[in-house]
């Protein structure tokens, strides 16, 4: 199969989707299929070097409110049509809902394309965290009506949970979708060093360590994370929780330890590359701590366990189907003191640990690549199968939703014409 693949983001942009992509698309190239992957370019050095598969970086924009993303210059994609043809690709798969979305649907029109969509991010929890002036009633409306429009853009959803799949299916999405979860890479998170982690950052062997891995946005929910660490620090007071990552509310975050008085408690790496170092840092901790309530997955809940780090979350929204009470985990109630005592608990009993661990690794074996990458080639032919049908069925000129493509008015772009010369970008 040949998967013509297109996102708003990639790495060396560190975050989910990211992941997502790079995982499925090796997976992918090693069952013998052909992945291209198109993406904005990034000024930092783009890391790619180790994927199998083609990534076609399009020349981009900053975005002055988020410099950590990159807007792709839509004008110039037209100059990769006669590449794109020549590959012969079966299907189109769209990553992120903004620019690649449409960029997408206009892919699939030039090559007469099924095309898929993966929803990766629960818009309706986002919005009122970044647009502060406006009800926030109104920004989950605007949401909801969005997404719902979207969806239904395409003609056919991968969905990472089925409380995801719950979520759209109430908005009124009329597309043909199906619970597709991403795995991870059990070779690359089969074993971490967490002694050298210590030894790197300064931190005594013996200290009783948290750790939480992700990207530091509003959304995440975090600041839970940092007032419960004030009640186990009242009961441990050298406990340290290291935050491995970076984003909008790292500043916001730095602030809020030092107003709580955990200067000393807290300490924040930055990202951490996936050479060993990532890895490392799991292995450090005692315990992985997660609270945000807003995941269609939680990828990192998985990558924790896969090394034998045991879990204390919040399973809310995607989490609750990634975890499973005593099998690696301890779940726990949206309340600071029940969360602070799970990982008292965690620390203050070896024994625990141990069996928590080993369930872990156990638990993580489920969630493998090559076993989830499968049920997406399922989702793939299952699309393809319908589209053949309809094409069989349907002789007329009014052939579905990749002929009638039309771009909102309020993207400011302009269609782009299999036939015209590129354009210089609106953006």
């Amino acid at each position: 199969m040949r998967l013509l693949m297109i996102s708003d983001v990639y790495f060396p942009r560190v975050n989910g989707v990211s992941t997502s992509i790079q995982t499925v698309g090796r997976e992918l190239v090693r069952k013998g299929h052909q992945v291209t992957l198109i993406t904005p370019s990034y000024d930092a050095e783009e890391a790619t070097a180790s994927d199998p598969f083609e990534v076609i970086r399009i020349p981009s924009r900053f975005l002055p409110f988020d410099p950590e993303d990159r807007i792709m210059r839509w004008g110039l994609l037209p100059r990769h049509r006669a590449a794109l043809r020549a590959q012969r690709f079966d299907l189109v798969h769209i990553h992120t809902p903004f620019i690649a979305h449409y960029a997408g649907l206009a892919l699939a029109r030039w090559l007469a394309l099924p095309v898929v969509e993966s929803y990766h991010t629960f818009f309706e929890q986002y919005l009122d965290k970044y647009i502060p002036l406006v009800p926030g009633a109104w920004l989950r409306y605007a949401a909801r009506r969005f997404s719902a429009a979207q969806c239904n853009d395409v003609d056919a959803l991968a969905v990472p949970s089925q409380i995801m799949l719950d979520v759209l299916t109430r908005y009124g999405i009329q597309t043909p979708a199906e619970v597709v979860p991403t795995g991870i890479d059990l070779d690359q998170f089969s074993q971490g060093e967490g002694m050298r982690f210590r030894q790197r950052w300064g931190i005594a062997p013996s200290r009783p360590l948290l750790v939480h891995v992700g990207r530091l946005a509003f959304e995440k929910n975090c600041d839970f994370l940092l007032r419960m660490l004030v009640l186990i620090k009242a009961e441990m007071p050298d406990i340290l929780l290291v935050v491995a990552g970076d984003g909008p509310a790292l500043k916001h975050l730095q602030r809020l330890r030092d107003r709580l008085g955990l200067h000393e408690q807290v300490l924040f790496t930055g990202y951490l590359a996936r050479d060993g170092s990532l890895e490392d840092c799991y292995s450090a901790g005692a315990g992985f701590v997660f609270s945000s309530y807003t995941e269609t997955q939680g990828l990192v809940l998985l990558e924790a366990m896969a090394l034998g780090t045991p879990v204390v979350a919040l399973a809310e929204m995607g989490a609750r189907e990634v975890l499973r009470d005593g099998q690696g985990c301890l779940i726990a109630e949206h309340d600071e003191a029940h969360f602070a005592q799970q990982c008292l608990r965690l620390l203050r009993t070896p024994r625990l640990r141990a069996e928590l661990s080993a369930s872990a690794r156990a638990y993580a074996q489920r969630w493998s690549a090559p076993v989830l990458t499968n049920q997406m080639l399922a989702f793939y032919a299952g699309t393809l199968l319908r589209a053949e049908v309809a094409k069989q069925h349907d002789h007329d000129d009014n052939t579905p939703k990749l002929a009638d493509i039309r771009l909102p008015h309020s993207t400011g772009l302009e269609p782009l014409d299999a036939e015209a010369e590129p354009k210089r970008s609106p953006l």
